[in-house]
């Protein structure tokens, strides 16, 4: 049985992180062809070569406006070290835990242009509960080109206390629309397709490669699969489907951690009228890891 520790974060130091709330930071990237054409390969798509003009598929602008902390500057787990932009969480786990995304129909982003991002930490939240202690940030990003804004995003980030011995897992659960999808489409998780994302985002973080790592030190079974790849991957299914769509909006959350261990599928269901499209995600268990929500223009 999992037994109760005192918590890593009390009211002083959860006042001391919510002083970040409110902060912003400004970077500016070009959006170049080439990691939209690494990122073709790396899903596993024919797509044309991309020429100035040509719109970014939705969830690909994750490829820009990638941190760059110096080696020096990298922590034990593989991401730059604690605070500067991002509050200093002493929690050991932190996950990309979904997020909520508009477009605006008339002014995509496309390859080729200057971008400028706007970040802003809206909220730093506190939660203790049966599976130890969370912490909640949620980050507000505005992207715009030269016409404005082109894009706000909600980054769900959470930090999680360390595994404990005996320590229960999350109750699984079902998709709502099991058995019932339209488009199902399998992805084999190995390490190359893990690596690969892991370049094309800069992302270090030591859980997506070094199993020794993920296992011995985080507790897991497996090299874990990113989230971010995850959620691209239920816009590909939707893109490899209705290649003519315009992607609106997309809300999505991390329900259940996917591992390297097994393959895992994607699926979709769209509505009636074919504006919504119910997107999700299920390990080899058939068991809900990420469930998601698409509107189009």
């Amino acid at each position: 049985m999992a037994t109760m520790t005192e918590p890593t974060i009390d009211n002083a130091l959860l006042a001391h992180l919510q002083t970040w709330q409110g902060q912003s930071e400004t970077l500016n990237d070009t959006l170049t062809a080439t990691p939209v054409v690494a990122m073709s390969a790396t899903l596993d798509r024919d797509d044309p070569v991309p020429a100035l003009g040509t719109a970014v598929p939705p969830l690909w602008h994750w490829m820009y406006f990638l941190p760059h902390a110096r080696q020096s500057e990298i922590g034990p787990d593989g991401h730059p070290k604690r605070g500067g932009f991002l509050p200093p969480v002493p929690l050991p786990r932190r996950m990309w835990a979904g997020g909520r995304l508009r477009w605006e129909a008339a002014n995509p982003l496309q390859v080729g242009q200057q971008v400028q991002r706007q970040s802003t930490i809206q909220s730093v939240k506190h939660k203790a509960g049966r599976s130890g202690e969370l912490l909640f940030v949620l980050v507000e990003h505005q992207y715009r080109n030269a016409q404005g804004l082109a894009l706000t995003e909600e980054h769900d980030i959470v930090y999680r206390s360390a595994a404990q011995p005996g320590e229960p897992a999350p109750a699984p659960q079902k998709p709502p629309l099991d058995g019932q999808a339209s488009w199902s489409r399998t992805i084999v998780p190995d390490d190359v397709l893990l690596f690969r994302y892991s370049a094309l985002t800069f992302n270090g973080h030591r859980i997506h490669y070094d199993r020794k790592y993920v296992t011995e030190v985080e507790g897991y079974p497996g090299l874990i699969v990113h989230g971010p790849l995850i959620a691209t991957l239920l816009l590909d299914l939707l893109r490899r489907e209705l290649p003519g769509a315009q992607v609106a909006s997309f809300d999505f959350r991390a329900v259940r951690p996917t591992f390297d261990l097994h393959p895992f599928s994607v699926h979709g269901k769209p509505s009636a009228d074919g504006k919504t499209i119910e997107l999700w995600a299920q390990d080899h268990e058939g068991w809900l890891t990420m469930q998601g929500t698409a509107g189009l223009f």
